[in-house]
């Protein structure tokens, strides 16, 4: 467990001073998640909501968790009011349904819109053309509040293409920063963006939350 606080380190000398570190904890064990509590990490990131249910109940409740994967409109009843992040939110239909569970609560949830700047198939998100329809549509709902965007790069090892797809999103991201107060609950602050192999990358071109699970969780190299 000692290993793991010497990757976040490393990982943190190579953030920028404000840059979120939220660590992927996908099917990680509850000692490996406490070695990064103890290590000071408080935002954790789960691909699965089963998996969320399962170790939210049994770690520090002042964990931050943030919903990373693609989440199913059924399962949004089991998030809302326990996540302080949903990062993957790309229609409509499951904005609407986070927002009408909000007002059952009686409170606010935050998301990020996560957009396909790649154009890859296999990836979730919108294709940026429709992001500014999908603002305004969400700019009716009253329970949820949009805090920045999110994107996934291709799983490649071309920095051109990694620092295009990661400058086209920063882009996005300051267009809607500096249009905000078109919309009321827009307040862009997160743009969650960057893994364990392109993080540097990320955060160089404008990122100020990365996800990083291997990263976190790797081995002493021999």
């Amino acid at each position: 467990m000692e290993q793991i606080k010497k990757n976040i380190d490393e990982i943190k000398n190579k953030l920028k001073e404000d840059t979120i570190l939220v660590a992927v904890t996908k099917y990680r064990s509850i000692p490996e998640i406490k070695a990064v509590y103890e290590a000071g990490i408080l935002d954790m990131g789960e691909n699965r909501v089963q998996e969320f249910r399962e170790k939210e109940e049994q770690l520090p409740k002042d964990i931050r968790w943030h919903i990373i994967g693609h989440l199913q409109k059924n399962k949004v009843k089991y998030v809302v009011g326990k996540v302080f992040l949903i990062h993957s939110v790309d229609s409509l239909g499951l904005a609407k349904a986070i927002d009408s569970q909000s007002k059952k609560l009686d409170l606010v949830t935050d998301i990020l819109i996560q957009v396909n700047v790649s154009g890859e198939d296999a990836k979730q998100g919108i294709d940026p053309d429709q992001l500014e329809g999908l603002l305004s549509d969400l700019s009716k709902l009253s329970n949820i509040r949009i805090k920045g965007l999110m994107t996934m790069a291709p799983n490649t090892k071309n920095i051109p293409l990694l620092k295009d797809i990661f400058h086209q999103t920063k882009a996005l991201y300051d267009r809607m920063k500096s249009n905000e107060e078109s919309y009321p609950n827009v307040t862009m602050e997160y743009l969650s963006m960057g893994m364990t192999n392109d993080f540097t990358i990320a955060v160089e071109c404008g990122a100020n939350m990365v996800r990083i699970g291997s990263g976190v969780f790797k081995e002493e190299e021999a």
